[in-house]
């Protein structure tokens, strides 16, 4: 199935895992898309504000974040290039314990569901792997993210996809528009624009 274009802009409110507001903007690239971004919470007591950019190519494989982090701790910027084949590179350093992601995940964004979505393309009943380079929201550590998705009957215009996470224990049904973007993600956020 082929997604319509992303829109303008996006937004999501965080619930229950933390209180927070998530906005996003879309433009088109020769070659994909750029994603600008900035969510801000309040998480366990914690606050911090995540502000992202990443380019994707053409087939939705994340191929530059560049991701800035506030805290109280302070300030943070990293940034990820991925060649497309799943290699990686963090702040200009080879990362092979991400060998064969192809998306970045930000633990602090809904929106980043949509990249795995987009890119494996998955008719109803089938299912891939799909590992991300996954970046924590307090102090941008990145690490190895294992997770997996299947695309179940479609309701409405939009997708539906039974999603696990085995590290945190997460199992879930999570429902994309037709645009291909996260409409609620149970017990993290939904959509409101």
């Amino acid at each position: 199935m082929t997604f319509a274009p992303p829109p303008e802009t996006a937004a999501w409110r965080h619930l229950h895992a933390r209180t927070g507001f998530e906005v996003v903007y879309f433009r088109p690239l020769d070659d994909g898309h750029r994603i600008e971004g900035c969510t801000t919470a309040v998480e366990d007591g914690l606050t911090w504000v995540v502000g992202y950019t990443i380019d994707v190519d053409h087939a939705w494989a994340t191929r530059r974040a560049q991701i800035t982090g506030r805290s109280a701790d302070g300030s943070r910027h990293t940034t990820l290039e991925g060649d497309g084949d799943g290699r990686w590179r963090i702040d200009g350093a080879p990362a092979p314990h991400l060998d064969g992601c192809l998306d970045v995940d930000l633990e602090s964004s809904a929106m980043t569901n949509a990249f795995p979505v987009h890119r494996l393309r998955l008719s109803v009943g089938a299912g891939s792997d799909a590992p991300a380079a996954y970046v924590r929201a307090v102090g941008l550590s990145v690490e190895r993210l294992e997770q997996h998705y299947v695309r179940v009957a479609d309701e409405g215009p939009g997708q539906r996809y039974d999603y696990a996470s085995p590290a945190f224990g997460t199992e879930c049904l999570l429902v994309f528009d037709e645009s291909g973007l996260v409409l609620d993600y149970p017990g993290l956020a939904v959509r409101v624009q």
